[in-house]
Protein backbone atom coordinates (compact mmCIF):
# COMPACT_ATOMS: atom_id res chain seq x y z
CA UNK A 1 0.00 0.00 0.00
CA UNK A 2 2.92 2.41 0.77
CA UNK A 3 4.64 2.11 -2.46
CA UNK A 4 0.96 2.45 -4.25
CA UNK A 5 2.00 6.31 -4.58
CA UNK A 6 4.91 5.85 -5.89
CA UNK A 7 3.87 4.11 -8.70
CA UNK A 8 0.51 5.70 -9.24
CA UNK A 9 2.38 9.20 -9.61
CA UNK A 10 4.53 8.39 -12.68
CA UNK A 11 1.25 6.90 -14.29
CA UNK A 12 -0.55 10.11 -13.80
CA UNK A 13 2.21 12.50 -15.16
CA UNK A 14 2.42 9.99 -18.38
CA UNK A 15 -1.20 10.33 -18.99
CA UNK A 16 -1.14 14.45 -18.30
CA UNK A 17 1.44 14.16 -20.78
CA UNK A 18 -0.65 12.03 -23.13
CA UNK A 19 -3.15 14.09 -22.68
CA UNK A 20 -1.30 17.13 -23.69
CA UNK A 21 0.38 15.60 -25.96
CA UNK A 22 -2.49 14.14 -27.86
CA UNK A 23 -4.06 17.95 -27.72
CA UNK A 24 -1.43 19.25 -29.58
CA UNK A 25 -1.85 16.77 -31.78
CA UNK A 26 -5.58 16.51 -32.97
CA UNK A 27 -6.97 19.00 -34.97
CA UNK A 28 -10.48 19.76 -36.05
CA UNK A 29 -11.44 21.55 -39.02
CA UNK A 30 -15.15 22.90 -39.11
CA UNK A 31 -17.45 22.92 -42.22
CA UNK A 32 -16.75 25.10 -44.88
CA UNK A 33 -12.74 25.86 -43.69
CA UNK A 34 -9.63 24.01 -44.72
CA UNK A 35 -6.29 23.89 -43.05
CA UNK A 36 -2.26 24.63 -44.05
CA UNK A 37 0.20 22.66 -42.25
CA UNK A 38 2.58 23.99 -41.08
CA UNK A 39 5.84 21.50 -40.30
CA UNK A 40 8.14 22.65 -38.13
CA UNK A 41 10.93 20.91 -38.56
CA UNK A 42 9.93 19.92 -42.60
CA UNK A 43 10.26 22.75 -44.54
CA UNK A 44 7.76 25.05 -42.98
CA UNK A 45 4.25 25.55 -45.41
CA UNK A 46 2.98 23.04 -46.84
CA UNK A 47 2.58 23.66 -50.43
CA UNK A 48 2.88 20.89 -52.48
CA UNK A 49 -0.32 19.02 -51.34
CA UNK A 50 -3.66 20.04 -50.63
CA UNK A 51 -4.86 21.31 -47.43
CA UNK A 52 -6.53 19.43 -44.89
CA UNK A 53 -10.07 19.03 -45.22
CA UNK A 54 -13.33 18.68 -43.10
CA UNK A 55 -12.80 16.61 -40.09
CA UNK A 56 -10.35 15.42 -37.68
CA UNK A 57 -6.70 15.11 -37.99
CA UNK A 58 -4.03 14.20 -35.91
CA UNK A 59 0.02 15.83 -36.59
CA UNK A 60 3.17 15.96 -35.14
CA UNK A 61 2.87 18.07 -31.62
CA UNK A 62 5.79 20.63 -32.74
CA UNK A 63 3.61 21.59 -35.99
CA UNK A 64 0.83 23.63 -36.88
CA UNK A 65 -1.92 24.01 -38.60
CA UNK A 66 -3.84 27.41 -40.04
CA UNK A 67 -7.12 27.56 -40.12
CA UNK A 68 -8.77 29.34 -43.68
CA UNK A 69 -12.48 30.12 -44.24
CA UNK A 70 -12.99 28.59 -48.15
CA UNK A 71 -16.51 29.45 -48.63
CA UNK A 72 -17.45 32.42 -50.64
CA UNK A 73 -16.89 35.76 -48.65
CA UNK A 74 -18.40 39.24 -48.84
CA UNK A 75 -16.42 42.58 -49.10
CA UNK A 76 -18.85 45.43 -48.71
CA UNK A 77 -16.54 48.93 -49.71
CA UNK A 78 -17.33 52.73 -49.48
CA UNK A 79 -15.54 54.23 -52.01
CA UNK A 80 -14.82 58.23 -53.31
CA UNK A 81 -13.66 58.34 -56.64
CA UNK A 82 -13.57 60.90 -59.02
CA UNK A 83 -15.80 61.29 -62.64
CA UNK A 84 -13.85 62.04 -65.52
CA UNK A 85 -14.55 65.49 -65.15
CA UNK A 86 -12.90 65.28 -61.34
CA UNK A 87 -16.03 65.39 -59.20
CA UNK A 88 -16.81 63.16 -56.63
CA UNK A 89 -18.31 60.34 -56.47
CA UNK A 90 -19.50 57.96 -54.11
CA UNK A 91 -19.47 54.37 -55.22
CA UNK A 92 -21.28 51.74 -52.65
CA UNK A 93 -20.06 48.10 -53.64
CA UNK A 94 -20.06 44.47 -52.69
CA UNK A 95 -17.06 41.87 -53.89
CA UNK A 96 -17.85 38.30 -53.68
CA UNK A 97 -14.70 35.95 -53.30
CA UNK A 98 -12.83 32.99 -51.69
CA UNK A 99 -9.76 31.86 -51.60
CA UNK A 100 -8.54 29.28 -54.06
CA UNK A 101 -8.55 25.36 -52.74
CA UNK A 102 -5.74 23.96 -53.60
CA UNK A 103 -3.53 26.95 -53.62
CA UNK A 104 -4.19 27.85 -50.11
CA UNK A 105 -0.76 26.98 -48.82
CA UNK A 106 0.80 29.32 -51.21
CA UNK A 107 -1.51 32.14 -50.66
CA UNK A 108 -0.74 31.59 -46.74
CA UNK A 109 2.89 31.38 -47.34
CA UNK A 110 2.51 34.69 -49.26
CA UNK A 111 -0.05 36.75 -48.24
CA UNK A 112 -1.17 35.66 -44.86
CA UNK A 113 -4.26 35.14 -42.86
CA UNK A 114 -4.84 38.76 -43.90
CA UNK A 115 -5.04 38.76 -47.10
CA UNK A 116 -8.34 40.29 -47.65
CA UNK A 117 -6.72 44.01 -46.51
CA UNK A 118 -3.54 43.07 -47.89
CA UNK A 119 -5.03 42.36 -51.88
CA UNK A 120 -8.12 42.26 -52.33
CA UNK A 121 -9.41 45.77 -51.15
CA UNK A 122 -6.79 47.85 -52.26
CA UNK A 123 -7.32 46.32 -55.47
CA UNK A 124 -11.08 46.98 -55.44
CA UNK A 125 -10.38 50.33 -54.65
CA UNK A 126 -7.62 50.62 -57.50
CA UNK A 127 -10.10 49.39 -60.28
CA UNK A 128 -13.31 51.57 -59.08
CA UNK A 129 -10.52 54.52 -59.21
CA UNK A 130 -9.54 54.04 -62.72
CA UNK A 131 -13.11 52.94 -64.40
CA UNK A 132 -15.16 55.62 -62.50
CA UNK A 133 -12.49 58.21 -64.01
CA UNK A 134 -13.90 57.03 -67.27
CA UNK A 135 -17.35 58.34 -67.13
CA UNK A 136 -19.02 61.99 -66.47
CA UNK A 137 -21.23 61.95 -63.61
CA UNK A 138 -24.52 62.35 -66.04
CA UNK A 139 -23.00 58.85 -67.25
CA UNK A 140 -22.74 56.73 -64.01
CA UNK A 141 -26.05 58.72 -63.00
CA UNK A 142 -28.46 57.43 -65.74
CA UNK A 143 -26.96 54.68 -68.28
CA UNK A 144 -23.27 53.38 -67.01
CA UNK A 145 -23.61 51.67 -63.36
CA UNK A 146 -23.86 48.45 -65.17
CA UNK A 147 -20.98 48.99 -67.71
CA UNK A 148 -18.74 50.02 -64.80
CA UNK A 149 -19.71 46.96 -62.72
CA UNK A 150 -18.44 44.58 -64.84
CA UNK A 151 -15.43 46.97 -65.69
CA UNK A 152 -14.81 46.82 -62.37
CA UNK A 153 -14.78 43.11 -61.69
CA UNK A 154 -13.25 42.77 -64.89
CA UNK A 155 -10.45 44.86 -63.77
CA UNK A 156 -10.19 43.92 -60.25
CA UNK A 157 -9.85 39.81 -61.09
CA UNK A 158 -7.29 40.55 -63.46
CA UNK A 159 -5.41 42.13 -60.16
CA UNK A 160 -6.03 39.28 -58.51
CA UNK A 161 -5.32 36.20 -60.91
CA UNK A 162 -2.05 35.98 -59.21
CA UNK A 163 -2.68 35.81 -55.77
CA UNK A 164 -4.57 32.88 -55.35
CA UNK A 165 -8.03 34.40 -54.28
CA UNK A 166 -10.96 34.15 -56.88
CA UNK A 167 -13.28 36.70 -57.46
CA UNK A 168 -16.80 35.79 -58.27
CA UNK A 169 -18.33 38.78 -58.85
CA UNK A 170 -18.10 42.54 -58.03
CA UNK A 171 -22.37 44.58 -57.39
CA UNK A 172 -22.06 48.02 -57.86
CA UNK A 173 -25.08 48.74 -55.05
CA UNK A 174 -25.54 52.63 -55.53
CA UNK A 175 -23.66 55.47 -56.83
CA UNK A 176 -23.93 58.81 -54.58
CA UNK A 177 -23.17 61.78 -56.54
CA UNK A 178 -23.17 65.44 -54.84
CA UNK A 179 -26.95 66.82 -54.45
CA UNK A 180 -25.86 69.84 -57.09
CA UNK A 181 -25.09 67.80 -59.72
CA UNK A 182 -27.68 65.45 -59.04
CA UNK A 183 -30.46 68.01 -59.38
CA UNK A 184 -28.44 69.51 -62.41
CA UNK A 185 -28.86 66.41 -64.58
CA UNK A 186 -32.61 65.60 -63.01
CA UNK A 187 -33.44 69.09 -64.65
CA UNK A 188 -31.70 68.10 -68.00
CA UNK A 189 -33.33 64.96 -68.17
CA UNK A 190 -36.86 65.96 -67.96
CA UNK A 191 -35.99 69.15 -70.27
CA UNK A 192 -34.72 66.28 -73.12
CA UNK A 193 -37.53 64.50 -72.15
CA UNK A 194 -39.92 67.42 -72.72
CA UNK A 195 -37.86 68.17 -75.95
CA UNK A 196 -38.58 64.51 -77.06
CA UNK A 197 -42.21 64.81 -76.67
CA UNK A 198 -42.63 68.00 -78.28
CA UNK A 199 -40.74 66.51 -81.39
CA UNK A 200 -43.13 63.75 -81.54
CA UNK A 201 -46.20 65.98 -81.36
CA UNK A 202 -44.42 67.95 -84.51
CA UNK A 203 -43.81 64.72 -85.97
CA UNK A 204 -47.46 63.35 -85.90
CA UNK A 205 -49.20 66.57 -86.73
CA UNK A 206 -47.30 67.02 -89.75
CA UNK A 207 -47.98 63.31 -90.45
CA UNK A 208 -51.61 63.78 -90.16
CA UNK A 209 -51.59 66.75 -92.24
CA UNK A 210 -49.77 65.09 -95.01
CA UNK A 211 -52.50 61.79 -95.00
CA UNK A 212 -55.18 64.79 -95.18
CA UNK A 213 -53.61 66.30 -98.16
CA UNK A 214 -52.87 63.08 -99.80
CA UNK A 215 -56.60 61.67 -99.17
CA UNK A 216 -58.06 65.69 -100.38
CA UNK A 217 -55.56 65.29 -103.67
CA UNK A 218 -56.88 61.77 -104.06
CA UNK A 219 -60.60 63.04 -104.57
CA UNK A 220 -59.33 65.56 -106.33
CA UNK A 221 -58.23 63.38 -109.07
CA UNK A 222 -61.03 61.18 -109.10
CA UNK A 223 -63.20 63.95 -109.91
CA UNK A 224 -61.36 65.62 -112.26
CA UNK A 225 -61.20 61.79 -113.77
CA UNK A 226 -64.96 61.26 -113.46
CA UNK A 227 -65.81 64.66 -114.95
CA UNK A 228 -63.80 64.19 -118.07
CA UNK A 229 -65.24 60.37 -118.75
CA UNK A 230 -68.73 62.10 -118.61
CA UNK A 231 -69.34 63.62 -122.13
CA UNK A 232 -72.84 64.46 -123.69
CA UNK A 233 -73.29 61.23 -125.39
CA UNK A 234 -72.78 58.89 -122.37
CA UNK A 235 -75.27 61.29 -120.33
CA UNK A 236 -77.76 60.80 -123.21
CA UNK A 237 -77.50 56.86 -123.57
CA UNK A 238 -77.84 56.61 -119.53
CA UNK A 239 -80.99 59.04 -119.59
CA UNK A 240 -82.28 56.53 -122.50
CA UNK A 241 -81.41 53.68 -120.29
CA UNK A 242 -83.38 55.24 -117.57
CA UNK A 243 -86.40 55.91 -119.32
CA UNK A 244 -86.45 52.50 -120.99
CA UNK A 245 -86.65 51.25 -116.99
CA UNK A 246 -88.76 53.60 -116.24
CA UNK A 247 -91.61 52.66 -119.21
CA UNK A 248 -91.38 48.99 -117.77
CA UNK A 249 -92.14 50.14 -114.07
CA UNK A 250 -96.07 49.31 -113.45
CA UNK A 251 -95.88 52.57 -111.34
CA UNK A 252 -98.28 55.58 -113.04
CA UNK A 253 -96.25 58.67 -114.55
CA UNK A 254 -95.96 60.37 -118.04
CA UNK A 255 -92.82 60.59 -119.83
CA UNK A 256 -92.69 63.76 -122.55
CA UNK A 257 -89.62 62.64 -124.72
CA UNK A 258 -87.12 65.16 -125.70
CA UNK A 259 -88.49 67.61 -123.86
CA UNK A 260 -85.33 68.32 -121.24
CA UNK A 261 -82.60 69.21 -121.38
CA UNK A 262 -80.51 68.16 -124.57
CA UNK A 263 -83.32 66.51 -125.29
CA UNK A 264 -83.19 64.30 -122.43
CA UNK A 265 -87.17 62.73 -121.58
CA UNK A 266 -89.38 64.30 -119.00
CA UNK A 267 -90.69 62.37 -116.60
CA UNK A 268 -94.06 63.38 -114.70
CA UNK A 269 -95.49 61.07 -111.74
CA UNK A 270 -99.01 61.20 -110.85
CA UNK A 271 -98.57 63.11 -107.35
Amino acid sequence: MEKLPKIALPLIAVLIGLVVLLSKSAVTVDSGEAGVLYKTFGGGVVTDSPPLGEGFHVIAPWNKVFIYEVRQQELFEKMKVLSSNGLEIQIDASAWYEPVYNDLGNLHQSLGQNYLQRVIQPAIRSAARSVVGRYTPEQLYSSKRDAIQDEIYLETKKILEKQYVQLNEVLVRDVTLPNTIKDAIERKLKQEQESLEYEFRLVTAAKEAEKVIIEAQGKADANKILSASLTDKILQDKGIEATIKLAESPNSKVIVIGSGDSGMPIILGNQ
